[in-house]
């Protein structure tokens, strides 16, 4: 067995992610960058909210959360204050997380919580029958855009850095070395980390944008998809229409359960002194 088996949930296989589905990559990224880091179980803790890419954490051994919709986050944030000795890992997805968890997610990377996020982003609500996310090229068919999505996409990584996170990595499923990298580098960042792993949805968003089998639109990442330490050496027209990947932010910045640790700590010693002084004059009223 591989080190990283020993991170999942042997009983749990085989999973139920379409054929071709992407997620599973991800999924074996992350515990392959777990099992480098030889992260302790008992002191990590996985979190997901609903959608396709929520259901790994069944497939992880570790205590796991399955949460609300969009909501990952937010009781993710819950544990790291309680437990901020605890390693808390987000798992979730492009509808998930920037659609209802949009909210959470850029005040969770304004705070710099150590937290690393992983979004599975296959640009399509997958499990509910492939509407469009807010990560849906403009253009692109879904069943809730019959006639072509008439909205922008977030450029979710530049909407990450913006909002404070302090790592921001991009990598698909293509680049499945790369992606481990950036997962690793993202857990042992101390803050917000974000990783953008672009992830193919051949049975709604391949089907209804007529994009071919999951071959194909692994060959479409890897045409599509640029290294930020290549770009930079390439003319802008060389650039048009391709995305970046690879490390995209890396800016180290004072961590939120530190920075309010410490606050409460002050409280702690002028509540005990204020106690001191009560005491005092009880005993000297005594």
């Amino acid at each position: 067995m591989s080190e990283s088996m020993k991170y999942m949930r042997q009983g749990r296989l085989p999973h139920i992610w379409c054929p071709g589905c992407g997620h599973g990559t991800v999924t074996g990224a992350l515990t392959r960058a777990i099992a480098r880091l030889k992260l302790d179980k008992n002191k990590t803790i996985i979190v997901s909210g609903i959608g396709c890419s929520s259901r790994a954490p069944g497939y992880l051994d570790f205590d796991t959360l399955h949460t609300a919709h969009g909501r990952a986050i937010a009781f993710a944030t819950g544990i790291k204050v309680a437990k901020p000795e605890l390693k808390v890992i987000v798992l979730t997805g492009d509808g998930d997380c920037t659609a209802i968890g949009g909210n959470h997610f850029i005040h969770a990377a304004r705070r710099n919580i150590d937290i690393t996020t992983i979004v599975m982003n296959n640009n399509i609500y997958g499990m509910t029958s492939g509407q469009y996310s807010p990560m849906t090229p403009k253009g692109f068919l879904a069943t809730t855009a019959p006639y072509g999505n008439v909205e922008r996409s977030f450029d979710l990584s530049k909407l990450a850095i913006a909002a404070g996170a302090t790592y921001v990595g991009r990598a698909t499923t293509y680049h499945v070395q790369l992606l481990t990298d950036l997962i690793e580098k993202a857990l042992l960042n101390k803050g917000f980390s974000v990783i953008e792993a672009v992830t193919q949805c051949p049975t709604y968003l391949g089907r209804k944008n007529k994009l071919g089998s999951a071959v194909d639109m692994l060959n479409w990442f890897k045409d599509g998809a640029v290294n930020v330490k290549a770009a930079s050496a390439l003319p802008p027209e060389r650039l048009a229409g391709k995305f970046l990947i690879g490390e995209l932010h890396a800016a180290p910045e004072p961590e939120f359960t530190e920075v309010y640790g410490n606050v409460v700590s002050q409280v702690q010693r002028k509540f005990d002194q204020f106690q001191g002084g009560v005491r005092g004059c009880e005993q000297n009223s005594d």
